[in-house]
């Protein structure tokens, strides 16, 4: 799946057409709801369960974000090496969520569904069972942290209750020893700390 106008890898789907694009070449623009494209989608949802499975979340990590590894709340970590679900339409891994504790909560480390299957529920769903997963164990909070420049992330994390609690300034770009460009042409450079409280 490449973006349709450069053949870059594709991250997004435009909300309105349903062509994928890159993030060079996400617009960032105000839609009206009945432009807004929802599909419907026979998906399945479970736990990372062989290695198979583990090398596809691995591949979708690298596609997403270029590298395996991410930086979060303070802490570098392999995300194909953590405990994940992953969404599949039929044998096809369309999507994943990694995770992982830390005292009284649950830190959501990644989360990537292709673009194709963006806007049918996947990644609410995906949410959903890190979030029951944490309250089976107890756990008071589930954190995510997303970038300055992923307006879709933060739009998509705030509508399913989380709130912004603190903004980590040039953390990525002191990851990366620049600044680099990220959607829309924003600056890519702090990272913006969410959380929802479980009850």
């Amino acid at each position: 799946m490449s973006c349709e106008y450069c053949g870059k890898d594709a991250v997004y789907r435009c909300g309105v057409c349903g062509k994928q694009l890159c993030v060079e070449h996400l617009k960032l623009r105000t839609v009206c709801p009945s432009c807004i494209k929802k599909t419907t989608l026979e998906y399945a949802i479970n736990k990372v369960a062989s290695d198979e499975e583990r090398e596809k979340v691995r591949e979708l990590v690298k596609r997403f974000w270029g590298e395996e590894e991410q930086l979060t709340f303070d802490r570098k970590f392999m995300v194909a090496e953590l405990p994940a679900y992953v969404a599949k339409v039929g044998n096809n891994v369309v999507g994943f969520v990694s995770f992982t504790e830390a005292d009284d909560a649950m830190i959501i480390t990644a989360l990537g569904v292709l673009p194709l299957y963006q806007g049918s529920g996947v990644g609410r769903t995906l949410i959903e069972k890190v979030e029951d997963e944490a309250k089976r164990i107890q756990k008071k909070r589930l954190l995510v942290s997303t970038s300055n420049d992923d307006l879709p992330a933060l739009a998509f994390y705030q509508s399913l209750g989380f709130q912004i609690y603190e903004v980590k300034p040039n953390v990525i770009a002191e990851k990366h020893g620049e600044i680099p460009e990220g959607i829309g042409g924003l600056p890519l450079r702090d990272e913006l700390r969410l959380r929802k409280i479980l009850h």
